[in-house]
């Protein structure tokens, strides 16, 4: 398996910046239930009128997640830009047999996110100077982790789907797995779990372009949203960075699922449960 992301900062520490872009690049790898073995870097970055010590703490923080997610960096590109950014080329082992993929939810599966969702917003109110890094501190630290311990607890309980969610929100990947699967997923728009403040900087109108975007390209596979509370709606659309990963399990499996994630250390939350209906909808229940 290989996949590749980048993209500028999201926080002003460069070392966490580092982390936050690897833990998202190699997320591809870890929803798959793939094992991460390379990665390359990816940098531009404006070396006339930056310090390269910064650069020096991104590179060392990517270096660091990738080791913690047991993989090597074999090396790297870099150029010179206007703009700082920085991910990362990871290529990893699968087995076609125990590959999970986004096709296979079943009517009566449950779905469960493994890390609370607000950090498009969040990120955000952080470049507009409304929050600090300390004010955001669990969001961002909920961006580092790793989506490795979720990943394998998905392959020792055995799952019907998955997906991370990422740039396109819990709205987008869901819809997606959706379709891929020939169903209709129910969202439990009231139980979303969210990040500290989050919701705060949706009533502020902190919402990021990407959310935007979001709403007017999945709404349509929407049933439901005129009833639900419009700052629910920001979240559900929230164009997330190193966002957790949204599993599909049959319901026999909960218990199991549950708690082996919480042995793991792995935030679990129940967010909604698959259903019969028109490929790609989304029903969103209060």
């Amino acid at each position: 398996m290989q996949s590749v992301d980048f993209f500028t900062p999201v926080v002003d520490d460069p070392y966490t910046f580092g982390q936050i872009a690897a833990a998202n690049a190699l997320s591809d790898l870890f929803t798959v239930g793939a094992r991460p073995l390379t990665a390359l870097n990816l940098v531009s970055f404006p070396i006339g009128c930056l310090d390269a010590d910064i650069l020096v703490k991104i590179l060392q923080g990517g270096a660091e997640r990738v080791h913690a997610a047991g993989a090597v960096v074999a090396g790297g590109h870099s150029i010179e830009d206007d703009e700082p950014k920085y991910g990362l080329s990871v290529t990893g082992l699968v087995d076609p047999g125990k590959m999970v993929t986004t096709c296979g939810c079943q009517p009566g599966d449950q779905l469960y996110l493994t890390k609370p969702l607000g950090t498009g917003l969040l990120t955000t109110a952080l470049k507009g100077e409304i929050l600090t890094e300390v004010d955001i501190s669990a969001a961002i630290d909920g961006m580092v982790m790793l989506n490795k311990a979720a990943a394998e607890v998905m392959l020792e309980v055995g799952v019907s789907a998955c997906t991370d969610i990422t740039g396109f929100g819990l709205i987008g990947h869901a819809s997606e797995m959706a379709e891929a699967s020939g169903v209709s997923l129910k969202i439990f728009i009231n139980d979303l779990p969210t990040y500290p403040q989050a919701l705060e900087m949706a009533e502020m109108g902190l919402v990021p372009a990407g959310s935007h975007r979001n709403r007017k390209f999945y709404f349509p596979h929407l049933e439901g949203h005129e009833s639900c509370d419009p700052l629910s709606l920001d979240l559900l659309s929230d164009a997330q960075t190193s966002g957790g990963l949204l599993i599909a399990v049959a319901k026999e499996k909960t218990d199991l699922l549950e708690q082996r994630l919480t042995d793991r250390a792995v935030p679990v939350h129940r967010v909604g449960e698959v259903v019969s209906g028109s490929g790609g909808c989304l029903l969103l229940q209060t």
